[in-house]
């Protein structure tokens, strides 16, 4: 007699038949992968769970494949050319902010609060990415809207990872010619607008400028209270590439009736923690 399908059977995820020996195989080049460096069969093997003869086999195929490549005098196994390649091209086609978009959605149901993206213009951060909450605050900002550099946790967090002394502004052109660091001179400006304001609540100095940026760079992101607006407070953690270089800014937002501006808040480690797990997927390896 044949099984009727019930409307919740119908709705399980069909499962698909795959290739077990190729899944197991894997498990030895994500141990290589996460290794500091090359490793003795015996040491791949036990991490892998499972025994070096059965190892061996695979990482025979491995190497035929240019996947692995074994050191003739150590006898250590690493990863191989073929490996790099494949690795260098999910590099070059992904998307940070189609990345961080598709991740907007849950973190916004964790948090509560407005998000934001943001990536660095031609005037500076530029927001490219906005989710409003259900706890809506009253922000006079739209899409293309370049940041202020000391007034916004977002401007604040750009100028800290993009400064040379987070050792993040050097990037250089591919015939190793640095790129200009439009940050310093824009810096300057905005310094020069504040004390013609005579705002008391932002650096006077560049030295104060500098103690400010280091402390975001000690906590690994920026925030700001009472600052950009009256009443808001917001939190940027930066995303970083392969290369260790500031891609964009995942930013929260929202009143200070409902946001809680601690670092180790509701609102701050969800941030922090989302923005480090998109790094890692860009291929980014913290220090």
């Amino acid at each position: 007699m044949k099984e009727r399908k019930t409307p919740a059977s119908r709705a399980l995820p069909v499962q698909r038949a795959g290739i077990q020996s190729v899944e197991v195989g894997f498990g030895l080049l994500q141990v290589l992968a996460a290794s500091a460096g090359p490793l003795m069969l015996r040491d791949l093997a036990a991490t892998a769970g499972m025994s070096a003869a059965k190892a061996h086999r695979y990482l025979v195929s491995f190497q035929r494949l240019q996947l692995v490549t074994q050191d003739a005098g150590s006898t250590r196994y690493d990863l191989g050319p073929a490996a790099l390649k494949l690795g260098l091209a999910s590099l070059s086609r992904l998307d940070s902010v189609k990345l961080a978009r598709e991740r907007m959605a849950p973190l916004m149901e964790q948090i509560g609060q407005t998000l934001a993206l943001a990536v660095w213009g031609n005037q500076g951060p530029t927001i490219v990415h906005w989710e409003e909450s259900s706890q809506a605050i009253t922000v006079n900002l739209r899409l293309g809207d370049v940041m202020p550099l000391l007034t916004s946790a977002t401007g604040l967090c750009f100028s800290a990872f993009m400064a040379p002394a987070s050792g993040r502004g050097d990037k250089t052109r591919k015939d190793n010619r640095p790129l200009h660091n439009p940050l310093p001179p824009l810096l300057k400006e905005e310094l020069a607008r504040m004390q013609k304001l005579a705002r008391k609540d932002v650096p006077k100095t560049m030295a104060e400028v500098s103690a400010v940026l280091e402390e975001v760079r000690r906590r690994g992101m920026a925030r700001v209270v009472d600052t950009l607006l009256p009443g808001v407070a917001g939190f940027c953690a930066p995303v970083f590439d392969s290369d260790g270089h500031l891609v964009l800014g995942m930013v929260a937002l929202g009143s200070l009736s409902s946001f809680d501006p601690a670092w180790d808040g509701a609102v701050a480690k969800p941030l922090a923690l989302a923005a480090r797990q998109l790094s890692s997927d860009l291929g980014y390896a913290a220090a």
